[in-house]
């Protein structure tokens, strides 16, 4: 018989794990490609994945409820043949062909290239595989300098395929060499670097090997340190403590945009209050006349798009290249993003190719979108690669933010509540409906002038709809 490892695939936006909400298929049934297999969670959205195979099932590599990372092995499928089963590690490596490993105590020559992918299936139906070579990672310096012959033996080197794993025990300052991995062939896995940053720290034993590795165990016990349960007192406030958690999931993935964004974003706001008396009314005389109208959002949307196609500074993105310097690229179309608030956190899906649409197609894939992304079956195409974004925070019946963009956006449009008010019309004093409108922009590819006059031109057709209609 023949047996073949899926590896969790990339679920795109550089998202590295996903956890496994049930498993559709168990061990002994047959599958057939593309077939679903499993419905995980990733930060952004549930994902049915498809099985890249032919068979019958050999093995679940994980529970319900297990966090599952990228590139492990996700399931294993007999594919019927001849040939003699491999050992879990030997077959995790042909189903992907990983880079040659780092290994503590061997020096990796900085051109050495790794054999080419055969094509693991580690990938989503239709996506393919890659035959292109990938370079193998630089071992990295021992901290301190200590040569790695100080710290452990060539002939003791450690087995780690992930490079989550590395990075965990890198950041709470762990010797990878000190952990006893529990994988086949001592392979080790997060399970087990998790496992030595929890164990109680190690009395430092005489001697120049151990006193290399003893700083370690305090440094890690400190990072791990228990979270204060509900009800305790904080040592830092002496307040009773509500929760305590970790972030993860939407949560992590939102906090991490955010600040990446006030990070990386030299930002700036413009606002201006906008009468949207006679939009109303036009929207009214629509479904008056057709039974049905596009949403307030979706005709200030229309004319926020056009206005990128005369102001398409702000329909762009700048990029660090690898040598620093920055890459500013303007798109032709927009990729219309808007942030919808669902029970797993804020989420933007995005209208593909929304300067192709009209006010009512516009409408009708907000709502779409919005219902999929509350469902949580948004895919990764419709959360990813929005070019502008629009945020109605007036739904929340706040009348203005400086909202913060969407990374790596250039900017952010928002519109708040619509509230009549006072408001001078031809020197008269009238009762009107406004609405306030920020706009958050990278005061890197454009100056004040560009927003402003961006913010103009949309702020114009909201007051006036039948001329700026009539010229889309």
């Amino acid at each position: 018989m023949s047996i073949k490892t899926f590896l969790l695939p990339d679920l795109g936006e550089g998202l590295t794990e996903a956890e496994l909400v049930r498993w559709m298929v168990a061990a002994g049934d047959e599958v057939a490609v593309d077939q679903p297999i499993a419905e995980v969670e990733t930060a952004k959205s549930l994902v049915e994945i498809p099985c890249p195979f032919e068979g019958v099932v050999s093995t679940l590599h994980g529970e319900a409820g297990q966090m599952m990372l990228v590139d492990e092995p996700f399931i294993s499928v007999n594919t019927g043949g001849e040939e003699t089963p491999e050992p879990a590690a030997q077959e995790a490596e042909r189903a992907q062909s990983y880079r040659e490993e780092e290994r503590a105590g061997t020096q990796v020559p900085a051109d050495e290239e790794a054999a080419e992918d055969e094509g693991s299936g580690n990938v989503l139906i239709g996506y393919g595989t890659s035959n292109a070579k990938r370079k193998s990672s630089r071992r990295r310096k021992p901290r301190g300098g200590v040569a790695a012959s100080a710290v452990h033996a060539p002939s003791e080197a450690v087995r780690v395929i992930n490079p989550l794993v590395r990075k965990l025990a890198r950041d709470n300052a762990l010797d990878i060499n000190a952990v006893q991995g529990t994988g086949p062939d001592g392979l080790v896995l997060r399970t087990d670097v998790e496992a030595a940053l929890a164990a109680p720290a190690q009395q430092p034993a005489t001697g120049a090997k151990d006193a290399v590795a003893a700083p370690a165990a305090p440094v890690a016990a400190a990072a791990l340190a228990p979270l204060p349960e509900a009800g305790a007192a904080d040592s830092k406030t002496g307040l009773p403590v509500a929760s305590s958690q970790v972030l993860s999931g939407v949560r992590k993935t939102i906090a991490n945009a955010m600040s990446t964004s006030r990070r990386e974003i030299p930002e700036a706001t413009v606002w201006v209050d906008v009468d949207v008396t006679k939009l109303l009314k036009l929207r009214k005389k629509i479904k008056e006349a057709q039974g049905q109208a596009p949403s307030v959002m979706a005709l200030i949307s229309r004319f926020a798009v056009a206005g990128l196609q005369r102001f398409p500074e702000l329909n762009s993105r700048i990029e660090v290249e690898a040598d620093g310097g920055l890459r500013h690229t303007v798109f032709q179309g927009v990729n219309l993003g808007f942030a919808a608030q669902t029970d797993r956190g804020l989420v933007v899906p995005n209208v593909r190719d929304a300067h192709k649409l009209n006010a009512n197609e516009l409408s009708a894939e907000f709502a779409r979108l919005a219902s999929v992304a509350r469902e949580g079956k948004a895919g990764v195409a419709d959360l990813s690669g929005s070019t502008f974004t629009i945020n109605n925070y007036g739904v929340f019946n706040v009348d203005g933010s400086a909202a913060i963009i969407n990374y790596p956006e250039a900017a952010i449009l928002g519109l708040g509540r619509i509230i009549e008010k006072p408001w001078v019309v031809n020197g008269k004093i009238k009762v009107r409906s406004i609405c306030e409108m920020t706009l958050s922009f990278d005061h890197r590819v454009c100056d004040g002038g560009t927003a402003a006059g961006f913010m103009r031109y949309v702020a114009d057709a909201m007051t006036d709809p039948k001329s700026a209609l009539a010229s889309l």
